[in-house]
């Protein structure tokens, strides 16, 4: 254990150095003492690994009056973390560099938390810590992973006797030290070891903590990994906005800046909202430009809006808003090929005059209807994703934990809370009917910002994408009639006819089907 806390009694230098010497007995943060004795507290919890999202959850975790104990594969880190837990307030947190000394010292049944990179990373450290823990142990695993593989690892451990919880954590480095979004899917069981602590740690939002227990084993990855992908869909849509305020609307950085803090105090509030207004004023340490115009236009991604597409595929649950954030990303990347392109390729070059506040309010009209669609592709996935695979996912809840902590935080989720309140079976965010009404009544400047984009060469896939996502919705008739008449044509997928009956093959030619 590394560290002692300012606070317990001065130990005679003979004392101190029999504490040191016993490796199993923690000595920072958890050692309490009164009346002329110590008594020892054994950590209710343990985290590995210390980057800065372990860091900071162990902080988070240790603020609220819970000692933990954090261990990390490199030796620096664990000193880091635990001379910060000094500085923050002598937080009951305590140190290992031995694996076996750092699970030795949890209460039992023993709690660990695992923050490493998702993928072989993960199983290496569950293998390690199975090697110490004992028959109703818990890991979680609160890093991004994909589901399949956190199936895969309750199975292994179940088999080993061990519990095991798969949670997002969202909300960066700030939510983790203050509270982030999380959800959690295990066992109630396992839930029910964690909840006191979780409900602690989570963001708080009108006395309200920012975590439930979403569901069985795989549905916590699973919301997390749809978050994300409503995440891309969300700041895709506001980079379009941005592109088309900036090169139609001629606004400058100060006056974007404007804009989005006016955005920000309306339907619109969000962090993602709140912190492009930010962006848009911060220069550079000359002064004399704007950080943001001198970033490179590539577009990273980690994956999970990937996963999301091709979860969407797997599920079958059309996910407009969403893929097209992501190609929005992959086509960023190809920079080289964009440049060469530009030098190739023409587009309109003639930028109309318009009524820059009627633009203005167009774009924050069409940005809210198009976040809708993002949402209601988000929260459809889950639904279809739960019910195939046995899981208890209340939607309603989903967006209530995600109100606070998270990126995708925003006002209206708190509407999105009340629209499945009203209807638990609720098909689709769009025929809610105060999001229809919504909808409905912003189609109008919707239709006016994609049609000024495409005339003026702006590409906007997610505004256009979310526009053909509602308009194929509310079609009772789509042209599929012909596509499949064209399957059976060339591959006698034969097909269903309009009075119900079928399937039918039609032989389309003379001489038999082609």
């Amino acid at each position: 254990p590394i560290g002692l806390p300012r606070t317990l009694p001065r130990l005679l230098s003979s004392q101190y150095q029999q504490v040191l010497a016993s490796k199993h007995r923690p000595v920072s943060h958890a050692t309490m003492s009164g009346e002329g004795k110590s008594e020892e507290v054994k950590p209710v919890v343990g985290l590995y690994g210390l980057a800065v999202m372990g860091q900071n959850l162990a902080l988070n975790i240790a603020s609220k009056g819970f000692p933990i104990a954090v261990c990390n594969r490199s030796p620096e880190k664990i000193d880091v973390t635990v001379q910060r837990a000094k500085d923050e307030g002598n937080l009951p947190l305590v140190g290992y560099k031995e694996l076996a000394a750092f699970v030795e010292a949890l209460e039992k049944p023993r709690k660990v938390i695992i923050l490493v990179k998702a993928g072989k990373p993960v199983d290496a450290v569950i293998n390690q810590l199975a090697e110490f823990m004992e028959a109703g142990d818990l890991i979680i695993d609160g890093g991004n992973e994909w589901f399949p593989n956190t199936l895969r690892r309750g199975e292994e451990l179940e088999a080993k006797g061990l519990r095991f919880m798969g949670m997002g954590v969202s909300g960066g480095e700030e939510g983790a030290r203050n509270g982030p979004s999380l959800m959690p899917g295990s066992t109630r069981e396992a839930y029910t070891m964690m909840e006191p602590i979780l409900t602690k740690i989570a963001a708080q939002v009108d006395g309200s903590p920012c975590v439930t227990y979403v569901g069985e084993l795989g549905a916590g990855n699973y919301v997390k990994m749809v978050h994300n992908g409503i995440e891309y869909g969300d700041m895709q849509l506001i980079a379009e906005a941005y592109d088309i305020l900036k090169t139609v609307g001629k606004l400058n950085n100060e006056e974007l800046a404007k804009v989005f803090e006016e955005w920000n105090g309306g339907e619109l509030e969000s962090f993602l909202i709140e912190i492009t207004a930010k962006i848009f004023t911060k220069k550079d340490d000359d002064r004399a430009t704007f950080v943001v115009d001198n970033i490179l236009d590539k577009t990273g991604s980690k994956g999970t809006g990937k996963w999301t597409c091709q979860e969407a595929a797997e599920q079958g649950i059309a996910a407009d808003t969403i893929a097209a954030a992501l190609n929005a990303r992959y086509m960023s990347s190809k920079k080289d090929e964009r440049v060469a392109a530009s030098k190739i390729l023409s587009g309109p070059t003639d930028m109309p005059e318009v009524d820059r506040s009627q633009l203005i309010d167009d774009v924050r009209q069409a940005l809210y209807a198009a976040k809708i669609c993002s949402y209601a592709q988000g929260l459809n996935l889950i639904r279809e994703a739960a019910a195939a695979k046995g899981w208890t996912v209340d939607l309603g809840e989903c967006a209530r934990i995600w109100r606070g902590g998270c990126i995708i935080r925003a006002k209206f989720l708190d509407r999105i809370t009340e629209a499945y309140g009203r209807n638990a079976d609720l098909a689709s965010l769009l025929v809610d009917p105060e999001f229809a009404e919504e909808i409905n009544s912003r189609q109008l400047s919707w239709r006016r910002v994609v049609t000024l984009s495409a005339a003026v060469g702006i590409p906007i896939p997610a505004f256009s994408g979310s526009l053909n996502y509602m308009d194929a919705y509310r079609r009772a008739r789509l042209p599929a009639n012909l596509t499949q008449a064209q399957r059976d044509f060339f591959g006698a997928h034969t097909y269903m006819r309009l009075d119900g009956s079928g399937p039918v093959h039609t032989e389309w030619t003379k001489g038999g089907k082609e």
